[in-house]
């Protein structure tokens, strides 16, 4: 896929699964500005992006920061072709868990890390797509957990609630703005290796479990890179009649049992 004279935004795209796809967007000729929380993060992407990146730092919770990012790409690179939403997090620091013990501060933050900074990033997007009167791609993350649940070891109610709500909205907005020409689409990840995912990235028990929960390539945890032909594809301009859709790239995840 040529990505040549296009521009991209991914929202939490320093690290983990945002920064392997902007490398990849930036390898097929795309421009892109990635947002990120922290500015060591931002240093370390702008340095592996090179001329062809611009890491900001900002808050995917702050309603700024979606139009901060969409000004600078604009005026450095041009129109906006689309966005990878990409941020987000556990809330299990906060009190996400099961249901009997989850906290209402563990239930917010999970929500405005997850959820709200997605429909603030989303929102900001398709204003500017109308004002312009342009097309273009919005693409959000999801999770497995948001339709698959994994009792034993996955069990944050909160966070599934989220990741399934981005799948109701996203399907909702893409029903709503197709036409436009507006395409709305979510990747549905299981267990990768990311900043979030060192509680279970280093549990032994937890990686013997996933080698029957998701079998495929030897039964090992997603790597950041596993989710870039999917990103690419929703991304690109060529897949123009593709809307609404969640795609899970899952090692198999959803159709194995797992064995305890």
């Amino acid at each position: 896929m040529d990505f040549t004279n296009t521009v991209y935004i991914i929202m939490g795209g320093t690290t983990g699964m945002g920064l392997s796809s902007a490398k990849a967007l930036v390898a097929k000729g795309a421009k892109v500005l990635v947002v990120g929380r922290n500015t060591e993060s931002c240093d370390s992407a702008q340095e592996a992006l090179g001329a062809s990146g611009i890491a900001i730092s900002g808050d995917a919770t702050d309603p700024k920061t979606i139009h901060t990012a969409i000004h600078r790409a604009v005026t450095e690179f041009g129109p906006i072709n689309g966005l990878f939403h990409v941020a987000g997090g556990s809330g299990r620091k906060w009190g996400d868990g099961p249901l009997h013990e989850l906290t209402l501060k563990g239930w917010n933050k999970t929500m405005e890390l997850n959820l709200t900074s997605m429909m603030l990033s989303n929102q900001g997007m398709i204003q500017y797509f109308l004002k312009e009167g342009r097309s273009g791609s919005l693409l959000n993350m999801g999770s497995v957990l948001g339709y698959s649940p994994s009792p034993t070891y996955f069990t944050t109610h909160a966070y599934a609630a989220a990741k399934s709500a981005i799948i109701g909205f996203s399907k909702s907005i893409a029903a709503h703005y197709a036409k436009d020409n507006i395409r709305i689409n979510v990747i549905a990840p299981s267990l990768f290796i990311t900043p979030m995912a060192q509680r279970a990235a280093q549990d032994d028990e937890i990686l013997r479990f996933l080698k029957t929960k998701q079998p495929l390539d030897g039964g090992r945890p997603g790597q950041p890179e596993d989710i870039n032909t999917a990103a690419l594809m929703f991304l690109h301009p060529d897949s123009r009649f593709i809307t609404g859709q969640v795609l899970g790239v899952d090692g198999a995840w959803c159709l194995s049992e797992g064995q305890l």
